[in-house]
């Protein structure tokens, strides 16, 4: 299973937030918003730091896909 932050830039756009808002208030380094642009891997302390700056849960912010949908959206 393969992990996507699509929930997470849909969030920030509807919230008018940009991602260097989002590092800021979350406290994380400029490196993790790559990562997530990629769906890569993140630290679960940096998942909760977001949703705790975004007032959400993590299901708010991440869904887990199947590995052949992700071989199909590249």
């Amino acid at each position: 299973m393969a992990v996507t932050y699509k929930k997470l830039f849909n969030m920030l756009i509807e919230k008018d937030m940009t991602t260097t808002q989002l590092q800021q208030k979350a406290g994380f380094s400029a490196n993790i918003v790559p990562r997530m642009k990629r769906n890569g891997y993140i630290s679960l302390d940096t998942i909760e730091s977001i949703c705790r700056a975004l007032e959400c849960g993590v299901d708010d912010i991440l869904e887990f896909q199947p590995d052949s949908q992700k071989e199909e959206t590249r």
